[in-house]
């Protein structure tokens, strides 16, 4: 079954857009950590609501999409050892991660009918 991610502005939530640099080689390798890593630790932390991963066709970036309740339970999970774990560890598969937390503004959807 295909899950797509269910954007909504109307719900006040904290947005994590986090951009991995690495190399082509090594981007499937920092797929499966995150995958991996959002199963057994951060989909288990409160607040957490969703994590999408997305690849880049030329294998140079990885998008991380996630939501958080609050900008406080993300900042909660970040200072969890459990979770450092697994940050430190895609930093040394990436050569740059750059994560940025985002409000949504505003969402839009193919027309019907």
């Amino acid at each position: 079954m295909t899950v797509t991610a269910q954007i909504d502005s109307t719900r006040p939530v904290a947005t994590l857009i986090n951009v991995f640099t690495v190399s082509p080689t090594r981007q499937s390798e920092l797929l499966e950590l995150l995958s991996r890593a959002t199963e057994e630790t951060m989909k288990h932390q409160p607040g957490f609501i969703c994590a999408n991963f997305h690849a880049s066709q030329d294998g140079e970036r990885v998008i991380n999409y996630a939501q958080w309740e609050s900008e406080e339970h993300y900042r909660a999970m970040l200072a969890n050892p459990d979770a450092r774990v697994h940050m430190d560890e895609a930093a040394t598969i990436a050569t740059d991660v750059q994560p940025r937390l985002f409000h949504v503004l505003s969402t839009h959807r193919e027309a019907t009918g």
